[in-house]
């Protein structure tokens, strides 16, 4: 089948199309264009690989593409410094130069680990993202964000660096997990939330759909997703700006990874979560009203994700991690916060006994 969706991430000469489709593996030459030169280091996980590894490396023996492999942990608890040594060992004792690939085949923590591997050997090779999950597909696959985790605060070590091209097919969530799936809809949610309404309200029509994994409502949800981060990256590649917009719930969510420990809350369950509790601040700031909060819970749950927080995680913890946040500016930490449903902001500008409430009752 012929992909059914092309987008472009529109960056000038870092320019890249994302592709949406049914059975995209299947066809060797829409990858192996995008492989500059003759070798081509492919990443993947353990649960990947033996589903998807074996597509991939006949598309590049069919186009006489010298290839490697990394197979690596699954799990955020192993997006690390480690993960990242590993593969630019491989690199360098495989003799890869310059002119290689590398290609993600995995979820976000793969692409996130390749992509950054890929900004640095040799001060930067081309790389090619192949998400599988849902979050990968709809969120970090886009928009060149790359890194790994410190035990201090996620994503704290990475750059920016712009795939050559994004692969997305959508048959490969149909070996999904449940739960993996649905923390992928936090993400499409977000777009939304954020930035979207009308988006927000066909979720809430379609959201059964979804979770019963119906073809073409998920390639819809991937399609608007990847538009809406396609154009924000557009307009904002380094998150100066706009973009920030899309961390909605994020600074909540990353605080309760690094506390609970990363891999026992999937990221997007803790995202989910951080959405609830920015709506509510925002609710409390007397921003929007409670109708939107309700729906945004309502919608949560629909999707099976979790919308309150974890019970043994205190105010001194949340506040210790989100003043490690990336946001955070002289120790004062920033929230993306709701002025309507789909109107977002990022801000300051809160009052910090409702942020206080906010974490006690959430």
């Amino acid at each position: 089948m012929e992909h059914n969706h092309t987008l472009n991430v529109e960056l000038g000469n870092r320019s890249y199309p994302i592709f949406i489709g049914s059975g995209l593996l299947l066809q060797p030459q829409l990858l192996s264009q995008y492989v500059k030169g003759r070798t081509a280091l492919i990443v993947s996980n353990t649960t990947i690989a033996p589903l998807y590894l074996e597509q991939i490396q006949n598309s590049l023996d069919s186009q006489n593409i010298q290839h490697d492999c990394v197979i690596i942990e699954d799990g955020e608890q192993f997006k690390t410094l480690e993960a990242v040594q590993t593969i630019i060992t491989t690199l360098l004792e495989r003799k890869h130069n310059r002119q290689t690939t590398l290609i993600a085949l995995g979820g976000g923590v793969v692409g996130d680990i390749t992509g950054f591997a890929a900004s640095v050997y040799q001060r930067g090779v081309n790389f090619i993202q192949i998400p599988t999950t849902t979050l990968s597909q709809v969120d970090s696959s886009v928009g060149g964000k790359t890194g790994v985790n410190h035990i201090l605060g996620k994503n704290m070590i990475g750059a920016f660096h712009q795939p050559q091209c994004v692969i997305a097919d959508i048959s490969t969530l149909k070996t999904l997990p449940d739960r993996e799936f649905s923390a992928g809809l936090a993400e499409v949610i977000k777009y939304g939330l954020a930035h979207d309404a009308a988006f927000f309200e066909w979720l809430e029509q379609n959201i059964t759909k979804l979770i019963a994994r119906d073809a073409d409502t998920i390639a819809q949800a991937v399609l608007v997703s990847c538009q809406t981060k396609a154009d924000i990256v557009s307009l904002d590649e380094r998150e100066s700006g706009i973009r920030a917009i899309l961390n909605l719930g994020h600074t909540f969510g990353h605080a309760i990874e690094a506390t609970m420990g990363y891999g026992n809350w999937l990221h997007g369950e803790a995202v989910a979560t951080g959405m609830v509790m920015a709506v509510d601040l925002s609710y409390r700031q007397q921003w929007i009203d409670h109708s939107v909060r309700q729906r945004t819970i309502d919608l949560l749950q629909k999707a099976q994700l979790p919308v309150t927080s974890p019970s043994d995680m205190t105010v001194d913890q949340y506040m210790n991690a989100m003043s490690i946040d990336k946001k955070a500016v002289n120790g004062t930490i920033k929230f993306i916060l709701l002025k309507s449903l789909g109107e977002s902001i990022v801000t300051s500008d809160y009052d910090p006994a409702l942020l206080k409430q906010t974490i006690i009752h959430s």
